[in-house]
């Protein structure tokens, strides 16, 4: 039955059928080969697995991030980071980062960010003779917070399938959101200063007066969003319900950029995004149920603890594992399927599950931006019209600077843990 469930997975991923139908497909495989479990098994548990009030939050967040998107947000978010960064040698490049963070802490979605911020800053930057390769790989390497900082998707599913509490998670998530996005920023600094990229003129005291003030709005957003769910004002699902209350009021009766005939296409694009992630959820329950079944957890367990006791090369062995995953599997799915099977090695070992769901998350981000998989190049490339070859160079050192910013992140605990340990219940 083991072999049947990963033989068929791997054939069902090689010949490129959408990881949804890999995991029930070989779950259903796996079942046949038994005999002995009833097929309705697997109704029964996808649809356990879809009913959980915590995975509310996920269509929540997509929907508000469509709207956030629709109505503006982005450009004045873009205008407030140009008006404060701008004139620093790589300034346009920072303002793409830093734009990216905020963007994040709306949408939850990676590929969301890297459509929302790239489809605005990338022209700007070929407008001040920015190399559009080093555009479009700045976009795409930054647009991984989108999933770091919360509200994260990827975090949600970490803590429905380890157990975890979502507003430890997104206590967790920020800081470290925030250092990534200074690593981010230091590299792109130094690329755009040896490169000689030209800065944008730097603004007067009142463009960015009148910059903050076209933007406050859409500060405010994260900031109630975030302060809620720390406070404990409000639970996740609930922050989320608010987010796009927020948004719908903001882009229709403030800055009056969506239209209600747009509200039908906002609906139906966020439908589509949130059925994607949710198929991958209730799949992947049937998935887990059929490994905790046949002590796969406890097999993995006993094979890494083999190779080594300590928690240092463990978090070693997962950073590397994790690192090659996410180049070939969507973040969403990884998390899905390695969460169930790597938290509990973690736990034995002592480490504590909030910080390893944020190592997992930081590392299955990087995946988002290097191929085949990478979501962001795609969306990217789309974007500002430009080839994933002549991305590489820009996105390697991009790359060599995340993996050095995971690692911190990785034996630095306190990085994810301190605002869990000051404010967490």
């Amino acid at each position: 039955m083991t072999a049947l469930l990963f033989i068929s997975m791997i054939v069902l991923l090689i010949v490129g059928v959408p990881i949804a139908f890999v995991l029930c497909g070989s779950s259903i495989i796996a079942i046949l080969s038994t005999g002995d479990i009833h097929n309705a098994i697997v109704i029964q548990r996808m649809f356990s697995g879809s009913g959980s009030f915590t995975l509310l939050a996920i269509p929540f967040f997509v929907l508000a991030g469509s709207l956030m998107s629709s109505g503006g947000i982005s450009k004045r978010l873009v205008n407030l980071c140009n008006s404060l960064f701008g004139h620093i040698s790589g300034g346009l490049a920072m303002v793409a980062i830093i734009t990216c963070a905020f963007f994040a802490a709306i949408s939850g979605s990676s590929a969301a960010t890297a459509a929302a911020v790239g489809t605005i800053i990338i022209p700007e930057m070929l407008k001040h003779k920015y190399d559009k390769d080093f555009a479009g790989a700045t976009v795409a390497s930054s647009a991984e917070l989108g999933v770091i900082i919360p509200p994260s998707i990827g975090l949600i599913q970490y803590g429905v399938a380890t157990g975890t509490s979502i507003s430890d998670l997104f206590m967790a998530g920020f800081l470290p959101g925030i250092f990534i996005c200074l690593v981010l920023c230091v590299v792109a600094h130094f690329l755009c200063k040896k490169q000689g990229f030209e800065p944008s003129k730097k603004a007067t005291r009142q463009e960015k007066i009148q910059a903050f003030k076209d933007a406050i709005l859409a500060i405010l957003m994260p900031v109630i969003i975030l302060g809620g769910i720390y406070s404990g004002v409000f639970t996740p699902t609930e922050a989320a319900v608010i987010a796009v209350f927020y948004g719908l009021i903001v882009g229709v009766f403030v800055y009056k950029e969506i239209k209600l005939s747009d509200i039908p296409r906002i609906l139906t694009d966020s439908a589509i995004t949130m059925s994607t992630v949710l198929l991958i959820m209730s799949a992947s329950t049937i998935f887990g149920w059929i490994l905790t079944k046949l002590q796969i957890p406890q097999a993995v367990a006993k094979g890494f603890l083999g190779i080594s006791a300590s928690k240092y090369i463990f978090l070693l062995l997962v950073n590397v594992l994790l690192l090659f995953i996410g180049m070939f599997c969507e973040a969403g799915a990884a998390m899905v399927i390695l969460a169930p099977l790597l938290a509990p090695v973690a736990q034995t070992l002592g480490i504590d599950l909030v910080h390893f769901g944020i190592i997992m998350m930081a590392n299955l981000a990087i995946g988002m931006m290097t191929p085949p998989v990478g979501v962001n190049l795609y969306v990217v490339c789309d974007t500002a019209k430009v080839k994933i070859e002549g991305m590489f160079p820009y996105l390697v050192k991009y790359f060599l600077a995340l993996v050095a910013g995971v690692l911190i992140i990785t034996y630095v605990p306190q990085l994810s843990l301190l605002l869990v340990n000051l404010f967490g219940q």
